[in-house]
Protein backbone atom coordinates (compact mmCIF):
# COMPACT_ATOMS: atom_id res chain seq x y z
CA UNK A 1 0.00 0.00 0.00
CA UNK A 2 1.47 3.60 -0.58
CA UNK A 3 1.05 6.70 0.93
CA UNK A 4 -0.21 9.49 -1.66
CA UNK A 5 0.29 13.25 -1.42
CA UNK A 6 -2.70 15.46 -3.50
CA UNK A 7 -2.10 18.58 -5.10
CA UNK A 8 -5.29 20.58 -5.46
CA UNK A 9 -5.95 21.98 -8.76
CA UNK A 10 -9.12 23.67 -7.85
CA UNK A 11 -8.07 27.67 -8.68
CA UNK A 12 -5.82 26.99 -11.43
CA UNK A 13 -6.52 23.96 -13.85
CA UNK A 14 -10.18 23.67 -12.44
CA UNK A 15 -11.03 27.02 -13.08
CA UNK A 16 -8.73 27.58 -16.38
CA UNK A 17 -10.61 24.17 -18.02
CA UNK A 18 -13.95 25.27 -16.86
CA UNK A 19 -14.47 28.88 -16.72
CA UNK A 20 -11.63 30.03 -19.65
CA UNK A 21 -9.51 31.60 -16.36
CA UNK A 22 -12.32 34.04 -15.34
CA UNK A 23 -12.06 32.93 -11.53
CA UNK A 24 -11.17 36.45 -9.81
CA UNK A 25 -9.87 36.99 -5.96
CA UNK A 26 -13.30 37.45 -4.61
CA UNK A 27 -14.54 34.26 -6.21
CA UNK A 28 -11.67 31.89 -4.12
CA UNK A 29 -10.88 34.09 -1.14
CA UNK A 30 -13.71 32.97 0.83
CA UNK A 31 -12.96 29.36 0.28
CA UNK A 32 -8.99 29.66 0.74
CA UNK A 33 -9.40 29.21 4.35
CA UNK A 34 -10.69 25.91 4.11
CA UNK A 35 -8.44 25.03 1.06
CA UNK A 36 -5.48 25.81 3.10
CA UNK A 37 -6.79 23.55 5.98
CA UNK A 38 -7.00 20.32 3.69
CA UNK A 39 -3.73 19.50 4.05
CA UNK A 40 -2.66 19.33 0.10
CA UNK A 41 1.25 18.99 -0.36
CA UNK A 42 0.70 22.16 -3.15
CA UNK A 43 -1.96 24.03 -4.27
CA UNK A 44 -1.96 25.18 -7.67
CA UNK A 45 -2.60 28.87 -7.91
CA UNK A 46 -1.76 30.48 -11.14
CA UNK A 47 -0.13 31.08 -14.60
CA UNK A 48 0.60 33.52 -16.81
CA UNK A 49 -2.81 32.97 -19.05
CA UNK A 50 -4.36 33.69 -15.96
CA UNK A 51 -3.15 37.52 -15.69
CA UNK A 52 -3.55 38.10 -19.16
CA UNK A 53 -7.72 36.97 -18.50
CA UNK A 54 -7.65 38.93 -15.04
CA UNK A 55 -6.52 42.15 -16.98
CA UNK A 56 -8.04 41.85 -19.98
CA UNK A 57 -11.26 40.71 -19.37
CA UNK A 58 -11.77 40.66 -15.94
CA UNK A 59 -10.69 44.13 -15.24
CA UNK A 60 -8.19 42.59 -12.23
CA UNK A 61 -4.42 43.55 -11.08
CA UNK A 62 -3.06 39.72 -11.31
CA UNK A 63 -0.09 40.68 -8.81
CA UNK A 64 -2.85 42.10 -6.06
CA UNK A 65 -5.06 38.96 -6.59
CA UNK A 66 -1.82 36.79 -6.06
CA UNK A 67 -0.68 38.36 -2.80
CA UNK A 68 -4.32 38.13 -1.66
CA UNK A 69 -4.04 34.47 -1.88
CA UNK A 70 -0.53 34.17 -0.60
CA UNK A 71 -1.97 36.22 2.48
CA UNK A 72 -4.94 33.90 2.70
CA UNK A 73 -3.40 30.38 2.49
CA UNK A 74 -0.19 30.85 4.91
CA UNK A 75 -0.02 26.81 5.19
CA UNK A 76 0.31 25.55 2.42
CA UNK A 77 2.69 25.81 -0.54
CA UNK A 78 1.43 27.76 -3.33
CA UNK A 79 2.41 26.70 -6.83
CA UNK A 80 2.51 28.56 -10.50
CA UNK A 81 3.30 26.90 -13.79
CA UNK A 82 5.47 28.57 -16.74
CA UNK A 83 6.14 27.83 -19.76
CA UNK A 84 9.69 27.57 -20.67
CA UNK A 85 10.13 30.17 -23.74
CA UNK A 86 7.25 32.38 -23.06
CA UNK A 87 4.81 33.96 -21.17
CA UNK A 88 1.47 35.23 -21.93
CA UNK A 89 2.08 35.24 -25.66
CA UNK A 90 1.67 32.39 -28.00
CA UNK A 91 5.15 33.30 -29.48
CA UNK A 92 8.49 33.25 -27.29
CA UNK A 93 9.17 35.83 -24.96
CA UNK A 94 13.44 36.65 -24.29
CA UNK A 95 14.91 34.95 -21.41
CA UNK A 96 15.64 38.15 -19.63
CA UNK A 97 11.71 38.80 -18.81
CA UNK A 98 11.42 35.02 -18.17
CA UNK A 99 13.89 34.92 -15.53
CA UNK A 100 12.14 37.76 -14.15
CA UNK A 101 9.05 36.54 -14.62
CA UNK A 102 10.29 33.39 -12.86
CA UNK A 103 11.79 35.80 -9.56
CA UNK A 104 8.53 38.32 -9.80
CA UNK A 105 6.34 34.78 -8.85
CA UNK A 106 8.44 34.06 -6.19
CA UNK A 107 8.85 37.72 -4.76
CA UNK A 108 5.11 37.24 -4.34
CA UNK A 109 4.66 34.02 -2.83
CA UNK A 110 5.21 31.36 -4.90
CA UNK A 111 7.45 28.79 -3.86
CA UNK A 112 6.50 25.83 -5.67
CA UNK A 113 6.54 25.55 -9.78
CA UNK A 114 5.81 23.21 -12.50
CA UNK A 115 8.01 24.36 -15.53
CA UNK A 116 7.58 23.25 -19.21
CA UNK A 117 8.06 22.96 -22.77
CA UNK A 118 6.46 20.87 -25.53
CA UNK A 119 9.54 20.19 -27.44
CA UNK A 120 11.63 19.73 -24.57
CA UNK A 121 14.10 22.62 -24.93
CA UNK A 122 15.81 21.45 -21.67
CA UNK A 123 18.54 23.94 -21.30
CA UNK A 124 15.66 27.17 -21.13
CA UNK A 125 13.27 24.78 -18.51
CA UNK A 126 16.69 24.30 -16.29
CA UNK A 127 17.89 27.74 -16.52
CA UNK A 128 14.31 28.81 -15.31
CA UNK A 129 14.71 25.88 -12.47
CA UNK A 130 17.78 27.47 -11.03
CA UNK A 131 16.26 31.26 -11.08
CA UNK A 132 13.48 29.74 -8.64
CA UNK A 133 16.30 27.88 -6.47
CA UNK A 134 17.62 31.33 -5.68
CA UNK A 135 14.60 31.51 -3.24
CA UNK A 136 14.50 28.12 -1.92
CA UNK A 137 11.29 27.01 -4.37
CA UNK A 138 10.49 23.52 -5.02
CA UNK A 139 10.57 22.82 -8.69
CA UNK A 140 8.58 19.82 -11.41
CA UNK A 141 10.07 19.27 -14.57
CA UNK A 142 6.79 18.40 -16.42
CA UNK A 143 6.73 15.95 -19.18
CA UNK A 144 4.04 16.88 -21.40
CA UNK A 145 2.75 13.65 -22.80
CA UNK A 146 0.92 13.25 -26.27
CA UNK A 147 0.22 10.39 -27.92
CA UNK A 148 1.43 9.44 -31.13
CA UNK A 149 3.88 7.34 -33.12
CA UNK A 150 6.82 8.97 -32.11
CA UNK A 151 6.18 9.81 -28.74
CA UNK A 152 7.46 6.84 -27.54
CA UNK A 153 8.26 5.59 -23.98
CA UNK A 154 11.55 5.91 -24.85
CA UNK A 155 11.29 9.71 -26.44
CA UNK A 156 10.11 10.29 -22.67
CA UNK A 157 12.78 8.19 -20.58
CA UNK A 158 15.04 10.06 -22.23
CA UNK A 159 13.51 13.77 -21.57
CA UNK A 160 12.96 12.44 -17.70
CA UNK A 161 16.74 11.23 -17.44
CA UNK A 162 17.82 15.08 -19.20
CA UNK A 163 15.80 16.76 -16.46
CA UNK A 164 16.30 14.16 -13.00
CA UNK A 165 19.94 14.39 -13.36
CA UNK A 166 19.87 18.10 -12.49
CA UNK A 167 19.49 18.96 -8.25
CA UNK A 168 17.39 21.94 -9.36
CA UNK A 169 14.17 19.46 -10.35
CA UNK A 170 13.05 18.02 -7.27
CA UNK A 171 10.06 16.22 -8.62
CA UNK A 172 8.80 14.69 -12.22
CA UNK A 173 5.26 15.54 -13.38
CA UNK A 174 3.81 13.34 -16.00
CA UNK A 175 0.73 16.02 -17.44
CA UNK A 176 -1.46 14.27 -19.50
CA UNK A 177 -3.51 17.61 -20.50
CA UNK A 178 -5.59 15.24 -23.20
CA UNK A 179 -6.40 12.44 -20.72
CA UNK A 180 -5.91 9.44 -22.96
CA UNK A 181 -3.48 7.69 -20.37
CA UNK A 182 -4.67 4.38 -19.67
CA UNK A 183 -3.74 1.55 -18.09
CA UNK A 184 -1.77 -0.70 -21.24
CA UNK A 185 0.36 2.86 -21.76
CA UNK A 186 1.28 3.38 -18.20
CA UNK A 187 1.97 -0.24 -17.66
CA UNK A 188 4.97 0.84 -20.09
CA UNK A 189 5.71 4.29 -19.74
CA UNK A 190 5.88 4.48 -15.85
CA UNK A 191 8.85 2.05 -15.52
CA UNK A 192 10.97 3.91 -17.49
CA UNK A 193 10.13 7.14 -16.15
CA UNK A 194 10.71 5.80 -12.20
CA UNK A 195 13.72 4.23 -13.35
CA UNK A 196 15.09 7.79 -15.22
CA UNK A 197 13.68 9.96 -12.37
CA UNK A 198 16.75 9.41 -9.89
CA UNK A 199 14.61 8.47 -6.60
CA UNK A 200 13.17 11.65 -7.09
CA UNK A 201 8.46 11.40 -6.50
CA UNK A 202 6.54 11.34 -9.43
CA UNK A 203 3.61 13.80 -10.06
CA UNK A 204 0.70 12.45 -12.15
CA UNK A 205 -1.95 15.30 -13.73
CA UNK A 206 -4.84 13.85 -16.08
CA UNK A 207 -7.49 15.86 -17.35
CA UNK A 208 -10.44 13.85 -17.15
CA UNK A 209 -11.30 14.66 -21.15
CA UNK A 210 -12.38 10.98 -21.92
CA UNK A 211 -13.85 9.95 -18.44
CA UNK A 212 -10.70 7.67 -17.97
CA UNK A 213 -8.35 9.54 -15.86
CA UNK A 214 -9.93 8.85 -12.81
CA UNK A 215 -9.26 5.18 -13.35
CA UNK A 216 -5.67 6.36 -14.73
CA UNK A 217 -4.98 7.74 -11.40
CA UNK A 218 -5.48 4.08 -9.23
CA UNK A 219 -3.65 2.61 -12.22
CA UNK A 220 -0.80 4.91 -11.34
CA UNK A 221 0.04 4.40 -7.94
CA UNK A 222 1.06 0.41 -8.17
CA UNK A 223 4.16 1.60 -10.86
CA UNK A 224 5.56 4.52 -8.28
CA UNK A 225 2.97 7.52 -8.83
CA UNK A 226 2.21 9.29 -5.36
CA UNK A 227 1.42 12.42 -5.56
CA UNK A 228 -1.66 12.99 -7.33
CA UNK A 229 -3.32 16.56 -9.54
CA UNK A 230 -7.23 16.81 -8.34
CA UNK A 231 -9.70 19.30 -8.27
CA UNK A 232 -13.14 20.21 -5.62
CA UNK A 233 -15.79 18.41 -6.96
CA UNK A 234 -17.47 21.55 -8.87
CA UNK A 235 -14.55 22.34 -10.50
CA UNK A 236 -13.49 18.95 -11.71
CA UNK A 237 -14.28 16.29 -14.22
CA UNK A 238 -15.26 17.15 -17.64
CA UNK A 239 -12.26 18.81 -19.25
CA UNK A 240 -10.77 19.33 -15.67
CA UNK A 241 -8.98 16.87 -13.47
CA UNK A 242 -10.63 14.04 -11.29
CA UNK A 243 -12.52 15.41 -8.29
CA UNK A 244 -10.57 15.11 -4.77
CA UNK A 245 -13.88 12.86 -3.36
CA UNK A 246 -13.68 10.53 -5.59
CA UNK A 247 -10.18 10.16 -5.79
CA UNK A 248 -9.53 10.38 -1.80
CA UNK A 249 -12.64 7.83 -1.71
CA UNK A 250 -11.33 5.06 -4.04
CA UNK A 251 -7.83 4.93 -2.43
CA UNK A 252 -9.26 4.91 0.66
CA UNK A 253 -10.72 1.77 -0.57
CA UNK A 254 -7.57 0.44 -2.04
CA UNK A 255 -5.82 0.72 1.06
CA UNK A 256 -3.97 3.59 0.76
CA UNK A 257 -3.37 6.52 2.85
CA UNK A 258 -3.38 10.04 2.80
CA UNK A 259 -2.91 13.52 4.99
CA UNK A 260 -6.20 15.10 3.42
CA UNK A 261 -8.70 16.50 6.49
CA UNK A 262 -11.78 15.34 4.36
CA UNK A 263 -14.09 17.77 6.32
CA UNK A 264 -13.01 21.02 4.65
CA UNK A 265 -13.60 19.23 1.20
CA UNK A 266 -17.46 19.84 1.32
CA UNK A 267 -17.53 23.42 2.75
CA UNK A 268 -14.91 24.40 -0.39
CA UNK A 269 -17.08 22.23 -2.96
CA UNK A 270 -20.17 24.26 -1.92
CA UNK A 271 -18.42 27.17 -2.13
CA UNK A 272 -17.19 26.91 -5.75
CA UNK A 273 -20.78 25.38 -6.88
CA UNK A 274 -22.46 28.34 -5.59
CA UNK A 275 -19.72 31.39 -7.18
CA UNK A 276 -20.12 29.32 -10.28
CA UNK A 277 -23.87 29.50 -10.89
CA UNK A 278 -24.42 32.50 -10.12
CA UNK A 279 -21.67 33.50 -12.81
CA UNK A 280 -23.09 31.57 -14.98
CA UNK A 281 -20.05 29.15 -15.38
CA UNK A 282 -20.41 25.50 -16.24
CA UNK A 283 -19.73 23.12 -12.67
CA UNK A 284 -19.85 19.44 -12.02
CA UNK A 285 -19.24 18.19 -15.52
CA UNK A 286 -18.84 15.34 -17.02
CA UNK A 287 -17.58 13.86 -20.38
CA UNK A 288 -18.46 10.67 -22.24
CA UNK A 289 -15.25 8.76 -23.76
CA UNK A 290 -14.56 9.77 -27.79
CA UNK A 291 -12.20 8.34 -29.76
CA UNK A 292 -12.27 11.56 -31.69
CA UNK A 293 -10.57 13.12 -28.55
CA UNK A 294 -8.07 10.58 -28.75
CA UNK A 295 -6.94 11.81 -32.36
CA UNK A 296 -7.09 15.30 -31.91
CA UNK A 297 -5.84 15.55 -28.40
CA UNK A 298 -7.10 19.56 -28.20
CA UNK A 299 -6.92 20.36 -24.09
CA UNK A 300 -10.51 20.97 -22.87
CA UNK A 301 -10.28 24.95 -22.52
CA UNK A 302 -9.80 24.89 -25.91
CA UNK A 303 -13.34 23.73 -27.03
CA UNK A 304 -14.99 26.86 -26.43
CA UNK A 305 -12.07 28.96 -28.08
CA UNK A 306 -12.60 26.60 -31.22
CA UNK A 307 -16.26 27.37 -30.90
CA UNK A 308 -16.16 31.03 -31.08
CA UNK A 309 -13.77 31.12 -33.93
CA UNK A 310 -16.20 29.21 -35.96
CA UNK A 311 -19.05 31.50 -34.50
CA UNK A 312 -17.65 34.50 -35.52
CA UNK A 313 -17.86 33.06 -39.49
CA UNK A 314 -21.57 31.19 -39.00
CA UNK A 315 -19.67 28.04 -39.36
CA UNK A 316 -20.93 26.43 -35.84
CA UNK A 317 -22.13 23.65 -37.46
CA UNK A 318 -18.66 22.41 -38.97
CA UNK A 319 -17.14 21.87 -35.24
CA UNK A 320 -16.03 18.22 -35.53
CA UNK A 321 -15.13 19.10 -39.32
CA UNK A 322 -12.28 21.09 -36.98
CA UNK A 323 -11.75 18.44 -34.80
CA UNK A 324 -10.95 16.11 -37.33
CA UNK A 325 -8.60 19.08 -39.51
CA UNK A 326 -6.85 19.03 -35.98
CA UNK A 327 -5.92 15.55 -36.15
CA UNK A 328 -4.59 16.09 -39.57
CA UNK A 329 -3.02 18.49 -39.08
CA UNK A 330 -1.01 17.41 -36.07
CA UNK A 331 0.13 15.10 -38.05
CA UNK A 332 1.30 16.96 -40.56
CA UNK A 333 3.17 19.33 -38.45
CA UNK A 334 5.48 16.56 -36.91
CA UNK A 335 2.84 15.66 -34.16
CA UNK A 336 3.51 18.93 -31.89
CA UNK A 337 2.20 17.97 -28.16
CA UNK A 338 -1.24 19.31 -27.73
CA UNK A 339 -0.34 22.09 -24.90
CA UNK A 340 0.32 25.51 -25.13
CA UNK A 341 1.11 27.08 -27.40
CA UNK A 342 1.33 23.83 -30.04
CA UNK A 343 -2.35 23.43 -29.09
CA UNK A 344 -4.02 26.45 -29.93
CA UNK A 345 -1.69 26.70 -33.43
CA UNK A 346 -2.85 23.85 -34.29
CA UNK A 347 -6.59 24.19 -33.39
CA UNK A 348 -5.97 28.00 -35.67
CA UNK A 349 -4.33 26.75 -38.24
CA UNK A 350 -7.31 24.07 -38.42
CA UNK A 351 -10.09 26.32 -38.39
CA UNK A 352 -7.88 28.18 -41.12
CA UNK A 353 -8.05 25.48 -43.35
CA UNK A 354 -12.33 24.88 -42.56
CA UNK A 355 -12.88 28.60 -43.05
CA UNK A 356 -11.32 28.84 -46.36
CA UNK A 357 -12.16 25.60 -47.76
CA UNK A 358 -8.19 25.72 -49.02
CA UNK A 359 -6.16 24.28 -46.66
CA UNK A 360 -2.83 26.43 -45.50
CA UNK A 361 -4.21 29.51 -48.44
CA UNK A 362 -3.91 31.46 -44.68
CA UNK A 363 -0.77 30.44 -41.98
CA UNK A 364 -0.12 32.32 -38.84
CA UNK A 365 3.22 33.65 -38.28
CA UNK A 366 3.63 31.60 -35.55
CA UNK A 367 3.10 28.54 -37.51
CA UNK A 368 6.04 30.07 -39.84
CA UNK A 369 8.19 30.70 -36.70
CA UNK A 370 6.87 26.81 -35.17
CA UNK A 371 8.82 25.73 -38.88
CA UNK A 372 11.77 27.67 -38.65
CA UNK A 373 12.69 26.51 -35.74
CA UNK A 374 12.32 29.34 -32.97
CA UNK A 375 10.09 27.08 -30.73
CA UNK A 376 12.78 24.70 -30.94
CA UNK A 377 13.18 21.09 -33.13
CA UNK A 378 9.64 19.44 -33.92
CA UNK A 379 9.59 16.06 -32.63
CA UNK A 380 9.21 14.76 -35.92
CA UNK A 381 9.54 16.37 -39.34
CA UNK A 382 7.29 18.63 -41.10
CA UNK A 383 5.77 16.90 -43.86
CA UNK A 384 7.57 18.45 -47.30
CA UNK A 385 4.67 19.96 -49.06
CA UNK A 386 3.43 21.31 -46.18
CA UNK A 387 6.59 22.60 -45.15
CA UNK A 388 6.61 24.37 -48.69
CA UNK A 389 3.37 25.71 -48.25
CA UNK A 390 3.76 27.24 -45.40
CA UNK A 391 7.54 28.68 -46.17
CA UNK A 392 6.11 30.37 -49.21
CA UNK A 393 2.88 31.80 -47.49
CA UNK A 394 2.79 35.57 -48.01
CA UNK A 395 4.12 36.33 -44.33
CA UNK A 396 6.72 34.14 -44.39
CA UNK A 397 9.93 36.34 -45.81
CA UNK A 398 8.61 39.42 -43.01
CA UNK A 399 8.47 36.86 -40.35
CA UNK A 400 11.95 34.86 -41.12
CA UNK A 401 13.64 38.44 -41.38
CA UNK A 402 12.83 38.95 -37.85
CA UNK A 403 13.89 36.13 -35.63
CA UNK A 404 12.96 36.47 -31.90
CA UNK A 405 15.38 39.02 -30.13
CA UNK A 406 17.02 38.65 -26.77
CA UNK A 407 17.62 41.89 -24.84
CA UNK A 408 19.05 42.21 -21.47
CA UNK A 409 16.87 42.84 -18.36
CA UNK A 410 18.51 46.37 -18.69
CA UNK A 411 17.31 46.64 -21.69
CA UNK A 412 13.68 46.14 -21.26
CA UNK A 413 13.56 48.21 -18.33
CA UNK A 414 14.80 50.45 -20.40
CA UNK A 415 12.52 50.56 -23.63
CA UNK A 416 9.28 49.61 -20.84
CA UNK A 417 10.13 52.96 -19.28
CA UNK A 418 10.37 51.16 -15.57
CA UNK A 419 12.98 49.61 -13.07
CA UNK A 420 9.44 48.02 -11.17
CA UNK A 421 9.44 44.22 -12.37
CA UNK A 422 5.95 43.73 -11.66
CA UNK A 423 4.99 46.84 -13.72
CA UNK A 424 7.85 45.72 -16.53
CA UNK A 425 6.17 42.39 -16.62
CA UNK A 426 2.55 43.71 -17.08
CA UNK A 427 3.89 46.48 -19.69
CA UNK A 428 5.58 43.68 -21.56
CA UNK A 429 3.09 41.36 -21.87
CA UNK A 430 -0.29 43.72 -22.05
CA UNK A 431 -1.40 46.76 -24.32
CA UNK A 432 -1.37 49.91 -22.43
CA UNK A 433 -4.72 50.37 -22.94
CA UNK A 434 -6.18 47.36 -21.04
CA UNK A 435 -3.54 48.38 -18.38
CA UNK A 436 -4.87 51.28 -18.08
CA UNK A 437 -9.13 49.88 -17.87
CA UNK A 438 -7.31 47.62 -15.26
CA UNK A 439 -6.30 50.53 -12.84
CA UNK A 440 -9.49 52.45 -13.74
CA UNK A 441 -11.87 49.60 -12.34
CA UNK A 442 -10.16 50.59 -8.93
CA UNK A 443 -8.45 48.16 -6.23
CA UNK A 444 -9.08 44.58 -5.67
CA UNK A 445 -12.74 43.29 -5.05
CA UNK A 446 -13.00 40.81 -2.08
CA UNK A 447 -15.59 39.47 -2.23
CA UNK A 448 -18.18 38.30 -5.14
CA UNK A 449 -21.76 40.46 -5.34
CA UNK A 450 -23.81 38.01 -7.70
CA UNK A 451 -23.55 35.76 -4.45
CA UNK A 452 -25.53 38.09 -2.33
CA UNK A 453 -27.58 39.74 -4.55
CA UNK A 454 -31.06 37.91 -5.35
CA UNK A 455 -31.45 40.31 -8.38
CA UNK A 456 -28.03 39.51 -10.22
CA UNK A 457 -28.48 35.96 -9.46
CA UNK A 458 -31.39 36.42 -12.17
CA UNK A 459 -28.55 37.17 -14.53
CA UNK A 460 -27.74 33.39 -15.36
CA UNK A 461 -31.61 32.69 -16.05
CA UNK A 462 -32.01 35.89 -17.92
CA UNK A 463 -28.58 35.27 -20.63
CA UNK A 464 -30.17 31.74 -21.12
CA UNK A 465 -33.74 32.57 -21.35
CA UNK A 466 -33.65 35.32 -23.72
CA UNK A 467 -33.13 35.63 -27.21
CA UNK A 468 -33.53 39.29 -27.88
CA UNK A 469 -30.33 41.55 -28.71
CA UNK A 470 -30.97 44.03 -26.02
CA UNK A 471 -32.42 42.94 -22.77
CA UNK A 472 -33.20 45.98 -19.87
CA UNK A 473 -34.03 44.93 -16.45
CA UNK A 474 -34.70 47.35 -13.56
CA UNK A 475 -36.17 47.36 -9.43
CA UNK A 476 -35.67 49.55 -6.79
CA UNK A 477 -32.40 48.38 -6.32
CA UNK A 478 -30.70 47.45 -9.53
CA UNK A 479 -30.58 48.87 -13.14
CA UNK A 480 -29.02 45.93 -15.32
CA UNK A 481 -28.49 45.65 -19.33
CA UNK A 482 -27.81 43.09 -21.32
CA UNK A 483 -26.44 43.47 -24.84
CA UNK A 484 -25.53 40.77 -27.12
Amino acid sequence: MAHIEFLDQTIRDGQQSLWGMRLQAGMALPAAPWLDKSGFRVIDLTGSNHFEVLIRHCRENPWEMMDALVEAMPRTVLRSGMRSNASVTFRTTPDALMDAWMRQLNVHGARSFWIYDVLFNIDKMLRLAKVAKEFGSEVAGAIMFSMSPVHTDQYYADKVAKLAVSTDIDTILLYDTAGVLDKERLATLLPVIVANAHGKPIEFHANNILGQSGKAYLDSIPLGVSILHTASRPMANGPSVPSTESVVANIELLGHTHDLAKGFLQPVADHFERVGKAAGFPVNQHNEYSVLSTLHQIPGGMTGTLKAQLAQHNMSDRFEEVLREIAVVRRELGYPGMATPFSQLVGTQAVLNVVTRERYAIVPDEIVEYAAGYYGEPVAPIQPDVLDRIMSSARAKEVMASPPEQPTIQELRKRYGTDDDDELILRALMPESDLEKMRAAGPLKRNFPMLSSPELNEVPRLIKTSTLPVLHYRNDGLSLTLKR
